[in-house]
């Protein structure tokens, strides 16, 4: 599975984790890093002396290549630069912005930067920006969204199409058969978040592993596509959200309904009736919640099995 991906992260598995909110701490991106693919801590939750924290931890319980995912939009986006750069890491995996804004920076202290982008457009313009890769990511995902609602196998051949640099395909891909999909299409690696999510490692609460597990083919939507969009698991709150929704409500009526912390109510505390349930539609094939060698064992069993079978079939009768 060795390729260009592997080589620039120095990893054995073109396989990411994607850096969720309130899910992604050091011990769930060391978990990763140790089973051969790259880890990463989800910033987005995290002040700047949290963010060093779990940075610090990471280093002590891996010595394998590790980085931080940094939403460009928090308010806290330039202290997390700047601490993530003090404590030595050297890769960024950075969304929702604009990829100017920290690419020459970070490229300046010779760091690896990776992009996320929602259409092929956006993946060019990651490009031209100077990130040296572009994950792109369907609105199959769980979280925030494009608002495009372009889907990953649409989007991965069309970005192949205009973009030179390593694609690496998120939104849907919980399998090795989904791997080897997202490869023919033209990825060289991909980023799994709703798997990792319900994994021992990952630090969100029990209550939201075991939402994920429940959840059926249809039970997430996107939703508050006029603020920004987000993919949730149905609850008794996304039933509030509709409802404003249908009698196209103002801004303010959606913050009084979220409150505070919505996605840290579900994630992190545990209250699932209440919060948001941030997963992707993958979910519906989700359930168990192992530890995350075990998710590496049947990703790479899985691949495997899968291009073999390929090799033994005659598809054109």
């Amino acid at each position: 599975m060795g390729n260009r991906v592997c080589e620039l992260f120095g990893i054995k598995y073109p396989i990411i984790q994607g850096g969720m909110v309130w899910v992604s701490g050091a011990k769930l991106a060391a978990a990763v890093s140790n089973s051969g693919g790259l880890g990463l801590i989800g910033a987005g939750s995290m002040k700047p002396d949290l963010l060093r924290e779990h940075i610090k931890k990471a280093k002590n319980l891996t010595d394998k290549p590790f980085g931080v995912n940094i939403p460009i939009f928090s308010k806290y986006s330039e202290d997390q630069v700047k601490v993530a750069l003090e404590e030595g890491v050297k890769i960024f995996f950075m969304s929702a912005g604009s990829p100017k804004k920290f690419t020459p920076v970070l490229k300046e202290n010779g760091c690896i930067v990776a992009h996320v982008a929602s259409t092929p457009t956006l993946a060019k313009k990651c490009e031209d920006a100077g990130v040296d890769a572009v994950v792109v990511e369907g609105f199959e995902a769980g979280g925030h969204n494009g608002r495009d609602e372009l889907t990953t196998f649409v989007l991965i051949p069309q970005a192949k199409k205009i973009v030179s640099i390593p694609l690496i395909a998120a939104g849907g891909i919980a399998t090795g058969s989904a791997i080897v999909a997202a490869f023919a299409l033209g990825a060289e690696g991909v980023q799994i978040g709703t798997r990792f999510a319900a994994t021992k490692e990952s630090s969100a609460h029990e209550n939201y592993k075991k939402a994920i597990v429940n959840a059926k083919d249809t039970d997430t939507m996107l939703y508050l596509k006029s603020i920004i969009p987000v993919r949730l698991v149905k609850n008794s709150l996304t039933v509030k959200i509709e409802e404003l929704e249908k009698r196209c409500a103002d801004v303010e009526e959606f913050k009084k309904i979220l409150g505070e912390h919505a996605a840290k109510r579900a994630i992190f505390d545990g209250d699932v009736d209440n919060g948001e349930i941030e997963a992707g539609q993958i979910a519906g094939l989700i359930d168990d919640i192992p530890s995350v060698s075990e998710v590496f064992d049947n990703l790479i069993k899985e691949f495997n099995e899968t291009v073999e079978r390929f090799k033994s079939t005659d598809f054109f009768c």
